[in-house]
């Protein structure tokens, strides 16, 4: 995501809307759900505006930005109409919109709580990327807000709706080659200077915050536990002048209430995409795990190791995750990673920031 500074600025200095506005009645099972995407940097227009194609119960209807070149640009391939561009000072009209039903906040992780707690009160449910936003404190006010405005809340968790990391949790979670003894995760890639994500009030933190949170989640999500406690180890070099406010290299280990152990790795520094499942009777190897596509499974088993090939799926990770938001709305379930995932995740990474930080280890309490 690399939304521009002006667009941000912009955005920042929008400030909070704090009347309360009713819930909007659910959508009709024949009407596709309507998507607002707020922030037009690159994963936005990249990754998730084109896989609105591959989606049958959601669309894009409206686009928030700050850059009135993006919305010309973008509401015109997408055939946006202009009523349905909105900068983030007008943001709050979108109440107004009935074609808005949700809302996806594709912003600098300092700027997730703010247009997620305001699109709540506009009465439109909320997908939020990851991270959640940059505190606990921040997490919570999210969730309350839709609670008080009975609106859904969903974070963009989109390996839950990959077929290879669905396949890793079940197989991992039913003991397929034993039951699990360790789990290592790394993720990482050589950061590019320039960017928001290396600017601490915009991004919350370094890549632990970026691309660590992959390690992290994965870790939860093939345990099906919340780790009790951390251990972690901060490696940056100060001099680089990438790493002036943020982190660059960290290690936590992570103890989970079965006994499980997770070795993982956060880097802005070095190239790493990959998780490995290890039971007693063998292992599950996903290398790699988390990319946008290409993902690679193989399986270590009776001292054997096989590829696990899957078929092409349906749809992929994007379009599934943008379908499973309408889908519940629609059915009035919840996701299955509402904001609750995203709140267990941040306790987690403000334990790993304190545990590098005072250098012992930190329990993790709900």
């Amino acid at each position: 995501m690399t939304t521009s500074r002006r667009e941000i600025l912009s955005g920042l200095g929008a400030g909070m809307v704090l009347a309360g506005v009713g819930t909007r009645a659910g959508a009709a099972p024949t009407r596709r759900i309507g998507y607002a995407i707020v922030g037009l940097g690159s994963y936005a227009t990249r990754q998730i505006m084109p896989n609105f194609a591959g989606c049958e119960h959601a669309r894009l209807v409206a686009l928030v930005s700050g850059t009135p070149a993006k919305l010309d640009q973008y509401g015109a391939q997408y055939g946006i109409a202009a009523t349905h561009r909105y900068s983030y000072a007008d943001f709050d009209r979108i109440r107004d919109n009935p074609d808005i039903d949700v809302v996806y906040v594709v912003l600098p992780n300092s700027m997730h709580a703010e247009y997620s707690i305001r699109a709540a009160q506009a009465g439109k449910h909320v997908m939020c990327e990851k991270p959640m936003a940059v505190s606990v404190a921040e997490c919570e006010a999210m969730i309350a807000a839709c609670r008080k405005a009975g609106t859904k809340l969903m974070i963009g968790y989109r390996s839950r709706f990959e077929p290879y990391n669905r396949l890793a949790i079940e197989l991992a979670r039913s003991g397929h080659v034993g039951p699990t003894r360790l789990i290592t995760a790394e993720h990482g890639f050589p950061a590019r200077p320039g960017q928001w994500r290396l600017d601490r009030p915009l991004s919350g933190g370094g890549s632990l915050m970026d691309i660590g949170i992959y390690s992290l989640n994965a870790a939860r999500y093939l345990t099906g536990e919340d780790p009790v406690s951390v251990s972690a180890v901060e490696t940056t070099d100060r001099s680089d002048p990438r790493f002036k406010t943020v982190e660059d290299r960290i290690g936590f280990l992570l103890r989970f209430p079965s006994g499980i152990v997770a070795n993982c790795i956060s880097s802005y520094s070095s190239s790493h995409n990959g998780y490995r499942v290890i039971g007693t009777q063998g292992w599950i190897d996903m290398e790699p795990a988390t990319p946008y596509e290409g993902q690679r499974m193989s399986i270590r088993k009776d001292g054997v190791t096989t590829p696990r090939t899957l078929p092409a799926a349906a749809k992929n990770q994007f379009a599934g995750q943008l379908d499973h938001m309408a889908e519940c709305i629609v059915s009035g379930t919840t996701p299955i990673v509402p904001g609750e995932e995203g709140l267990a995740d941040m306790r987690v990474i403000e334990a790993i920031y304190r545990s590098a930080a005072e250098r012992r280890e930190v329990v993790i309490r709900a």
